[in-house]
């Protein structure tokens, strides 16, 4: 697929600082890093294992606070919230133009609003796991 399959494809929106939270793995000594592996965890998995719709996703992570000064990478696409992240996400709902949208997130405010601006939510263990500190993907044969 290539850029211009883009609208096509379903959009996956990440509440990183909700995701990010929802594990006690110490995330509050550094939360730039812990968006950064949350972002590669993404690109390595595109998404959720589950997901109402089949992928491969548009995925965006958002970003707020401390966690600012992530690059995009291939696959992921970080949007820094200028305010209020939980505005942002429903924001980049709203101009999905009909796509259909999934947002992952265990806000209950802010699945109201994403749900009102037509998208679907599920929570941030339909993500897969963060590996282990210290784990090394095997290299490929």
């Amino acid at each position: 697929m290539n850029a211009d399959d883009l609208p096509l494809r379903p959009l996956l929106v990440v509440d990183g600082a909700n995701v990010v939270g929802s594990v006690p793995d110490g995330w509050w000594r550094d939360r730039r890093g812990a968006a950064e592996r949350l972002r590669d965890r993404l690109a390595a998995a595109g998404g959720p294992a589950d997901g109402p719709y089949p992928g491969p996703y548009e995925i965006v992570l958002v970003v707020e606070g401390l966690a600012r000064g992530i690059a995009s990478v291939p696959d992921v696409r970080v949007e820094e919230a200028p305010g209020s992240g939980d505005d942002l996400i429903v924001e980049l709902v709203r101009n999905a133009n009909g796509r259909p949208s999934l947002v992952v997130t265990a806000d209950r405010e802010l699945r109201l609003r994403v749900q009102e601006a037509g998208a679907r939510c599920t929570g941030p263990r339909s993500l897969p796991p963060t590996p282990p500190q210290g784990f090394q993907t095997p290299p490929e044969v």
